[in-house]
């Protein structure tokens, strides 16, 4: 059980990875987004149901792992980072280049950690694990949001 509990945790061993973790699982957690987005054209929906199956497996996993690590929110716990990702993508519309700006806005809310992110860190376990980045994944959803809607010519939007 550990193995599985450590393979969800470190978001399928990008956790692992000795550079940039973080950005490691951000971009697995893209890429897996592209695949069923616009590879398979998974409806909304089901997108959905994948994001809260992240998250569920995410608040699990972080914690547990929290545990075997022995450290609050252990840079190789990165499923957090592929609910945030996956949060910064949902609503955003499905094509390459919004995904990967959709990567770059999270990964830098997810650095930048503004308020609440702080806050929703300090809550224990899992969630605690799962929460900043959430809201990490939140404000670069609605920052791409503004871009795709009202920043850029309406020929790109």
């Amino acid at each position: 059980m550990r193995k599985l509990i450590l393979f969800a945790a470190t978001g399928a061993g990008t956790g692992y990875s000795p550079i940039a973790p973080g950005t490691a699982g951000s971009l697995l957690g893209s890429g897996a987004f592209a695949l069923l987005a616009l590879g398979f054209d998974l409806s909304v929906g089901g997108l959905w149901i994948g994001l809260i199956l992240l998250i569920a497996v995410g608040v699990w996993s972080g914690g547990r792992a929290e545990q075997f690590f022995a450290c609050k929110d252990d840079g190789r716990i990165t499923i957090d980072e592929l609910a945030g990702v996956w949060l910064a993508l949902i609503t955003l519309p499905a094509r390459v280049e919004v995904v990967v700006t959709g990567f770059l806005l999270f990964r830098i809310f997810d650095i930048w950690k503004p308020p609440p992110a702080r806050w929703a860190e300090s809550f224990g376990g899992g969630l605690g694990v799962v929460g900043d980045d959430l809201v990490a994944g939140l404000y670069a959803n609605l920052a791409g949001q503004v871009l795709w809607h009202f920043v850029l010519p309406r020929g790109l939007a």
